[in-house]
């Protein structure tokens, strides 16, 4: 999916809201259970519950991998069941030396047909380039993470500042605004100013809202800007929001509630 395409869905939906889909098999209602796929079947309701209250899907794909063969299964037929007119990312972390690259990007671009896809840039440039080769896709490069130990590695002070901040600024010279995204945890709301100074045209994958505690407001209206150029995700906020029958409409609901907000800070 393009710039201009993904920018064009967010402004029609009036939403930047991100489902993810990030499903533990013991946590699939009993009722689906009888199913052969009980994830899939789980995944396409709740896929159909709120589609028209998001503009992306974000699958960790550690919640299908654990499964082995029939995870992946699973995982093949949740990202093919997602329309084209909604954005999909694999979260993955990936990265390693090019032709190991070369051979995730495959994986996720092709065999899986993300749109985009979750990598880590400690090993280089070279680890990155593979994923960026690939037109009209996507590389989403972890920058500032939301979770506690972040502050081990990515908040240290090193030469030129954070080293989040290195890694903003060398990556984005790897790649353009057309192929590029950054992990901004919402949990480090104090740092999304800078982030914006640092990337200012950037698209920005947001986690840690909900479950996690991060504000939408606060990362709205510190990182909007003219493209929007944020993908706001939600995960066990929406799909389990509720567990009984009814999940999947308990589901739209609370995805009706961050697009309600969402929309209130797009038109300021």
């Amino acid at each position: 999916m393009t710039r201009s395409t993904l920018v064009q869905h967010i402004r029609s939906k009036k939403n930047y809201l991100c489902v993810g889909l990030d499903t533990v098999p013991d946590k699939v209602p009993h009722s689906l259970k009888g199913f052969q796929d009980p994830v899939f079947e789980f995944n396409k309701r709740i896929i159909d519950a709120t589609l028209t209250h998001c503009v992306a899907y974000k699958i960790n794909t550690a919640f299908y991998e654990v499964s082995g063969a029939k995870g992946w299964e699973s995982m093949q037929k949740t990202v093919d069941y997602i329309p084209s007119t909604h954005f999909k990312i694999a979260d993955a972390k990936r990265g390693d030396i090019g032709n190991t690259s070369s051979l995730y990007a495959r994986t996720f671009f092709e065999t899986l047909s993300f749109d985009a896809v979750t990598v880590t840039p400690y090993m280089g440039e070279d680890s990155v380039r593979p994923f960026l080769e690939y037109k009209n896709k996507w590389t989403i490069l972890l920058g500032l993470t939301s979770n506690t130990g972040s502050s081990d590695f990515e908040l240290q002070t090193c030469e030129n500042g954070m080293l989040f901040e290195s890694v903003i600024r060398k990556a984005s010279q790897w790649g353009t605004t057309e192929n590029m995204m950054f992990v901004i945890g919402a949990t480090q709301a104090e740092w999304f100013s800078h982030a914006r100074i640092l990337a200012p045209d950037h698209f920005y994958l947001v986690p840690g809202v909900g479950a996690q505690g991060g504000s939408l407001k606060e990362i709205s209206l510190k990182a909007l800007n003219k493209d929007i150029g944020l993908l706001v995700n939600a995960s066990r906020a929406i799909i389990y929001a509720g567990s009984g029958e009814d999940f999947a409409e308990k589901a739209a609901q609370v995805a009706a509630g961050y697009t309600g907000e969402m929309a209130g800070y797009l038109e300021k």
